[in-house]
């Protein structure tokens, strides 16, 4: 069957507003972001443009043509530096980021559209995105990559010398930072059971991860054992913008969709291996 691909930009609302009539659109799931914290924080111009002004765009289409249910794809970022683990969806929301700071206010839209408007919206604030299809067909492919699972078996398939490793004296057991990687299909799987849930005037605000840390050094572990392979590291100092820990509280998520992750760290890496050892 296959879904039709119509490519557009959110800042153009014609466009927008032409695929939601010509596809009879019920309702909307919303990925499209720019995503590099660091980037973020060198050019905030192009991230506030992107990101809100075309969410806006977004929105202001949506109601021109009656859709009245969207599912965001918000981030782990908006709350800043946690001020306990795991964090459950009424910690305080200080992003430390300009990305961060664009989901938050796009979700602070979403409140006011859904009070004024009658918009239904999930925000399912993501943690670290991983993995890759179990049957080895869709996965990660950056350039330039920055995500740590993909840079590590690059060194594994000799593509690289080493990875870096961003801090070694962060309050955590080994002094790595400590992040809750969570599987895509895991991902899909939570926005299929939003949208089922969502009705006008709805307003769902929920952590996705998995309830786990893991450092970045037992990422490191894991990958040596899953690939046979030896990774060479380069320790080096803290990146501005990295908390030491982030780990969901994901048990709203199960109790108002049903949900919860099912893919270990292990499965997320051996699965990610599978895409990358058979696409170099």
């Amino acid at each position: 069957g296959g879904l039709p691909f119509v490519s557009a930009s959110l800042l153009e609302p014609e466009r927008l507003i032409g695929a939601m009539k010509d596809h009879k659109t019920e309702a909307v799931m919303h990925f499209a972001a720019f995503a590099y914290v660091g980037v973020s924080v060198k050019d905030p111009a192009i991230y506030y443009h992107n990101n809100i002004v075309g969410s806006l765009t977004l929105l202001a289409a949506m109601r021109a043509v009656g859709v009245d249910r969207i599912v965001f794809s918000s981030s782990c970022a908006t709350y800043g530096n946690p001020q306990r683990i795991p964090l459950t969806e009424d910690h305080p929301q200080n992003p430390i980021s300009p990305y961060g700071y664009t989901k938050l206010v796009i979700e602070r839209a979403l409140a006011d559209y859904s009070h004024a408007y009658g918009l239904g919206y999930a925000a399912l604030r993501y943690f670290n995105a991983s993995g890759a299809a179990a049957d080895g067909t869709l996965g990660e492919d950056h350039d330039p990559e920055t995500h740590l699972i993909p840079l590590i078996l690059q060194v594994a398939l000799g593509q690289r010398e080493y990875v870096e490793v961003f801090g070694t004296d962060y309050p955590t057991p080994d002094g790595t930072c400590i992040r809750d990687y969570i599987h895509v299909d895991d991902l899909a799987t939570a926005h299929v059971a939003a949208l089922e849930k969502l009705k006008p005037g709805m307003e769902l605000k929920l952590n996705l991860g998995t309830g786990h840390g893991a450092s970045v050094q037992e990422v490191i572990d894991i990958c040596e054992k899953v690939t046979g392979r030896p990774i060479t590291v380069r320790r080096v100092g803290r990146r501005e913008g990295d908390p030491p820990q982030l780990v969901a509280d994901a048990s709203a998520a199960k109790r108002e969709l049903g949900w919860q992750a099912r893919y270990s760290m292990r499965e997320v890496i051996e699965s990610a291996w599978a895409w990358h050892s058979k696409h170099p």
